[in-house]
């Protein structure tokens, strides 16, 4: 009995075997990185990685002393990976991938020089998203979340926050955040589900009364489904910003999530200066999203609650009037800043790898700071770096092996990752990128 145990231990599920180069990203434990440790990413040159039966990581380290060590195990599949380089799977901190209707008529507003609130004002932004997704079957949404989950994981994401907030009443919320657990349940990619009922003021209320509706109708039968097991929700947000959700009504809105055992992650600081970055610091957030218009004391603030801030570079890009995230004043005042894609129908970008390029370009980040806020600390800002983020024992095998030698690659080109991405592993299983799962 002994020998045919040892003998099941000896099997693997995976070997990535002689890369040029393991980026493990940390490998000490850390949960988050910030300074210096975000310029000094841990990189081990000819290594190889072994994953486990169970999808969890069993050791990372010189190719040779792997070779020895594992002589006499057996692999359920062995890649050789001379001239690659592996990293750890992207983490995606923001994005809100369920919705119907497009909005490709808006892009033409913006680049007439129409802002965020002018669309807002139009008839267009999150109502019509809200309007159309209203309208739409579940089974319509699942199919156009598949897709685009798709897109993600073909261009290195393996982990993703996905939100609701294009509903704004109870049952489209429900019908949204249900899609979600479908969507973890039958594909690939690794979820975070958000509620986000408090994405905008449903037309018709104001803010006393939407926020009303959400604490006393839309949370309870919220964690009436978790509570049965029809739902698993980890985190709570709110859009705190002017005529939106006040600081009152988010603070009110993200303690009652808190209350119910979500993480609290929400958008802040955007448009205007709102001392949402105080706020969240205040009440323990886990994360605080965009921050264009931070100030030196929500920084400071942040930086003392290890409240991390992610930061989405798309979103200035794109509506251009909009300034560009502090991300040099975080980093030097110690705040863990992480990095999201922002993908919704007013930012249509699937790619982590864009997403860093954008940071280092536009943010003036480091490649070393992009690709530490795209994996440890986008994880950390989700509740996940103690299983996610970095290539160490007893982790995720969750990893991209890039043809390439170099890992800066992955940032330094601009698209093409479809080429330079020879492989996506999660929990040591290769996915099929160019197949999605049948619904």
């Amino acid at each position: 009995r002994c020998a045919a145990r040892s003998r099941m231990s000896s099997r693997y599920r995976l070997l990535v075997d002689n890369a040029s180069q393991v980026v493990q990203i940390c490998t000490d434990g850390e949960k988050f990185l910030t300074k210096g440790g975000m310029k000094n990413l841990s990189v081990m040159e000819n290594a190889s990685v072994v994953i486990g039966r169970d999808g969890l990581i069993k050791a990372v380290g010189p190719a040779e002393a792997i070779r020895l060590q594992y002589s006499e195990a057996a692999f359920d599949k062995v890649i050789d990976a001379k001239g690659m380089c592996v990293l750890p799977g992207l983490v995606d901190a923001h994005t809100h991938p369920v919705w119907a209707g497009d909005r490709v008529h808006e892009f033409a507003m913006k680049l007439a020089g129409a802002t965020y609130m002018d669309v807002h004002r139009a008839g267009g932004g999150i109502h019509f998203t809200v309007e159309h997704t209203r309208a739409a079957g579940a089974s319509e949404l699942l199919r156009s979340l598949a897709s685009r989950l798709a897109r993600m994981l073909r261009a290195g994401t393996t982990l993703v926050e996905c939100k609701s907030g294009y509903g704004l009443d109870l049952q489209t919320e429900v019908k949204m955040l249900d899609v979600i657990e479908q969507a973890r349940r039958t594909q690939p990619i690794n979820i975070s589900s958000t509620y986000c009922g408090a994405h905008a003021v449903p037309r018709g209320k104001t803010v006393a009364e939407a926020t009303e509706d959400i604490l006393q109708v839309q949370l309870p039968r919220l964690k009436e489904l978790m509570s049965a097991g029809a739902l698993r929700v980890d985190n709570i947000d709110v859009f705190c910003e002017q005529g939106v959700f006040d600081l009152d009504a988010t603070r009110s809105i993200l303690q009652a999530g808190k209350d119910l055992g979500l993480n609290v992650n929400f958008h802040g600081d955007e448009l205007h200066p709102m001392n949402s970055a105080q706020l969240g610091a205040e009440l323990g957030a886990l994360a605080i999203s965009h921050l264009e218009e931070v100030t030196d004391e929500g920084i400071a603030a942040m930086a003392t609650a290890r409240t991390a801030a992610v930061l989405l570079p798309t979103t200035a890009y794109i509506l251009r009037r909009l300034p560009q995230p502090r991300a040099r004043d975080m980093l030097d005042a110690g705040v863990i800043v992480a990095l999201g894609s922002d993908f919704n129908p007013n930012a249509y970008c699937c790619s982590m790898p864009i997403v860093m390029h954008l940071a280092c370009v536009n943010m003036r980040m480091s490649m070393a700071e992009a690709l530490a806020a795209a994996t440890i600390n986008a994880a950390y800002a989700l509740g996940r770096s103690h299983t996610h983020g970095s290539l160490e024992v007893g982790k995720h095998g969750d990893l991209l092996v890039l043809d390439n030698s170099r890992w800066e690659h992955l940032i330094y080109q601009l698209g093409g990752h479809r080429e330079l991405i020879r492989h996506v592993i999660i929990k040591g299983h290769l996915v099929d990128t160019d197949q999605r799962m049948q619904l």
